[in-house]
């Protein structure tokens, strides 16, 4: 990649920015991978940032961004395109991996295990020395423009041993760990998205704190910071704390009544 490309980082800074909070190194990653053009996996569990992340990059490096969000569904004919009906001619029609590599964009994979499994087939070709796409249906083979990355994410710990990555598939991307920030770079992060009060604040990342280490309550998932933003975002708008955590944390973590209550009891001990 040419270094004029990756120089205009500079005049960046004027640009309305997503709020993002690093936790670690993953900004200078992120600009490197971009820069060789390595795709990078991104894996922590749900609402850690990883999104967030993404859209940030994008416009840190005045890139296009595209978002597919994988579902079980989710299959090569959707990524690649499709020949449609449109009165009386078939034309084709992109579909966003197509267009990403066309426009030079940035192609964000959301949840890439959610995908059927031919999906990640279509993918190897541009996460090698090729960066080539080979559209069978149109008969057209499109070499991916220097700007061009792909990135993906999933969450390795959601349903384990069902949604996995093949090591084949993981070994094509650099990989980067996220996961909730530490007490104090959370609270930050809460004030920052919310306006909520500093004390207000660290009694939800408290309340996070030991939801987060009660394993033994068979939780799928645990409390994420996006979760306590909604929570916090509740509360500074001025609804009643308790209130604002049940509905924001514990209706979204669980449907057993009994876990339900017993996170109530603890929502009251911290507010």
């Amino acid at each position: 990649m040419s270094t004029h490309l990756f120089s205009q980082l500079e005049p960046m800074q004027s640009i309305d920015l997503p709020y993002y909070r690093p936790i670690g190194q993953e900004i200078q990653i992120f600009e490197h991978a971009w820069r060789r053009r390595l795709p990078l996996l991104l894996k922590g569990p749900t609402g850690s940032g990883k999104s967030r992340f993404v859209e940030y990059m994008a416009a840190r490096l005045n890139q296009k961004l595209i978002t597919v969000s994988c579902h079980e569904e989710t299959s090569a004919v959707d990524l690649l395109g499709r020949y449609l009906i449109q009165g009386a001619e078939t034309v084709w029609q992109d579909g966003p991996l197509t267009r990403a590599v066309r426009e030079g964009a940035i192609l964000y994979l959301d949840e890439i295990a959610e995908a059927r499994p031919d999906t990640l087939v279509v993918l190897h070709s541009l996460t090698d020395h090729r960066r080539e796409l080979f559209l069978e249906r149109h008969n057209e083979n499109l070499k991916a423009p220097e700007s061009f990355i792909l990135i993906a994410s999933f969450n390795p710990g959601y349903q384990r041993g069902i949604k996995e990555l093949k090591p084949s598939t993981r070994q094509r991307f650099l990989a980067l760990s996220f996961d909730y920030p530490k007490a104090d770079i959370e609270t930050e992060i809460l004030i920052a998205e919310t306006g909520l009060d500093t004390a207000r604040a660290q009694k939800l990342v408290q309340l996070a704190g030991k939801i987060r280490k009660l394993v033994e309550w068979g939780l799928a998932e645990t409390v994420s910071t996006r979760l306590l933003i909604d929570a916090g975002a509740l509360i500074a708008d001025g609804l009643p704390p308790r209130l604002s955590c049940e509905v924001g944390i514990a209706e979204p973590l669980t449907d057993e009544a009994d876990t339900r209550l017993a996170l109530r009891d603890l929502i009251a001990l911290y507010f």
